[in-house]
C-alpha cells in the first residue's frame, strides 16, 4: 500500500479512535507559531478567540498560533443552541538570532524608488494568503518540498548585513541551483510570480480553510495561478532570486495572515 495513504489512515485512525463527536479533539502542540487541527460535530460552529472559522463536512478545521503569541487561546464551539468554551494555555519559545551578511544593500534597506512595487507586491501576497476556500487539502500531512540542508529556522531574529530586521517566518533549505521542488501538499496556486523584490520567483498554493505554502527565491516556476497541483508534483526549481545570498527554497506556512512554522506540519 502506498505511504501516503498508510500515513493518512493512520491520521484517521487516530481522531475517529480518540473522537467523542460531542467533544473536540486537537492535533498539534500549543505553541508559539504552531499549526493546529481539530475535529468537532461537522454541524458545529467553532469560533477560535473572536474568529469563527470553517468546519468541513466531516468535522475538521484548523487554525495557528502566532510566533509572538503571549497569551491563551480560547475555542468556542456551538452547537444546538449549546455555547462550550475550551482555553488552551500557549508555551513560549525561545528563538535564534540568525546573521547574514554579503547582502545587496538595497534588498537590505530599499531606496524609496522601488516603495510603490514593494507595497503592491506585498499587497498581493496579503490577498493570496486571505484566501478562505473550501479546499479539504489542509488536513492531510504536508511533505518537505525539497532535499537539502536546513539552513535557516523559523522564527529566527534577523540580522542583515549588521542591521537588526524582522524575524525569519520559514525554513531555509540550501540546496544546488536548479534542484526539483515539490508541492508540500495538494493544492490550488493563486500566485506564480517570478521576480518579486525580496523574494524572487514565488509561489502560493491554497490548501483550505485559510492555509497556504509560499515557495521563493525560485530560480524557475513550472505552474501558474489557477493550476490544481497534486502532493509531489514538481512545481519549479531552486534558484537564489529576490534577497538572497545563494541558492536556497524559502518555505512558509500561513494560516491567513499568521505566519506558522513549517516544521509542525512536516512529516
Amino acid at each position: 500500500m502506498d505511504c501516503k495513504i498508510i500515513s493518512r489512515l493512520i491520521f484517521f485512525v487516530f481522531f475517529f479512535s480518540a473522537t467523542n463527536l460531542n467533544a473536540v479533539e486537537f492535533k498539534g502542540k500549543f505553541l508559539q507559531g504552531h499549526y493546529i487541527i481539530g475535529i468537532t460535530d461537522p454541524f458545529a460552529e467553532i469560533i477560535i478567540d473572536k474568529k469563527k472559522v470553517k468546519v468541513s463536512k466531516d468535522g475538521f478545521f484548523v487554525f495557528g498560533i502566532d510566533r509572538d503569541r503571549k497569551f491563551d487561546v480560547t475555542i468556542t464551539k456551538i452547537l444546538n443552541g449549546n455555547k462550550e468554551k475550551i482555553t488552551k494555555k500557549v508555551l513560549k519559545r525561545k528563538y535564534n538570532i540568525q546573521r547574514i551578511d554579503g547582502l545587496e544593500e538595497s534588498k537590505v534597506t530599499p531606496p524609496e524608488s522601488v516603495y510603490k512595487r514593494i507595497k503592491e507586491e506585498n499587497n498581493k501576497i496579503g490577498e493570496a494568503r486571505a484566501i478562505n476556500s473550501d479546499l479539504p487539502f489542509f488536513k492531510n500531512q504536508f511533505i518537505m518540498p525539497v532535499k537539502g540542508i536546513i539552513s535557516g529556522v523559523y522564527g529566527s531574529q534577523r540580522i542583515l548585513n549588521g542591521k537588526p530586521k524582522w524575524p525569519h517566518y520559514g525554513i531555509d533549505i540550501a540546496a544546488e541551483k536548479g534542484t526539483k521542488i515539490k508541492s508540500s501538499a495538494t493544492g490550488v496556486v493563486t500566485m506564480a510570480e517570478t521576480d518579486l523584490y525580496y523574494t524572487g520567483g514565488t509561489i502560493i498554493m491554497d490548501h483550505g480553510h485559510g492555509i497556504s505554502t509560499i515557495y521563493s527565491h525560485l530560480a524557475t516556476l513550472n505552474v501558474q495561478v489557477g493550476d490544481e497541483v497534486l502532493q509531489g508534483d514538481i512545481i519549479g526549481t531552486v534558484g537564489s532570486t529576490g534577497r538572497s545570498t545563494g541558492p536556497h527554497l524559502d518555505f512558509r506556512v500561513n494560516w491567513f495572515q499568521t505566519r506558522l512554522d513549517p516544521m509542525s506540519v512536516l512529516k
